[in-house]
């Protein structure tokens, strides 16, 4: 990789980094969700600055080529990705479920508390 292309990998990554603080800082996205995505914006300025890095952690870990082992760091990242989503959206499941129910319990309690309200004023009007 020239240095080129290293210098333009490094400020895209510091541009999509600053623009994650800035999310962050206007609570437009959770500090817990984003710590994956820090994670990959520090690697990926790590891999792109020191590209000999990636080649000696391929030989390594015994990876042929050092772009098979950055597909391999995408495809384990993605599943890091995947699986918190799944954690979040099963969390918020569980919440959302235990809302409807105190609805119900509240729409019930205040249903029975109309038709008692209605009866006295029935009786009133007798």
């Amino acid at each position: 990789m020239n240095i080129r292309t290293q210098v333009f990998v490094a400020v895209i990554v510091i541009i999509a980094l600053i623009l994650l603080i800035n999310m962050i800082r206007k609570n437009q996205l959770e500090l817990k969700y984003a710590l994956l995505w820090f994670v990959l914006g520090i690697g990926i300025l790590v891999f792109g600055c020191f590209p000999w890095l990636t080649a000696s952690m391929a030989n390594l870990l015994g990876i042929g080529l050092p772009i098979n082992l950055l597909f391999f760091a995408g495809f384990c990242f993605s599943l890091m990705i995947i699986f918190s989503l799944t954690m979040a959206i099963s969390r918020l499941s569980v919440k959302m479920k235990k809302m409807i129910q105190e609805i119900a319990l509240l729409k019930k309690q205040m249903d029975e508390l109309t038709k008692l309200i209605n009866e006295k004023e029935e009786e009133k009007l007798k």
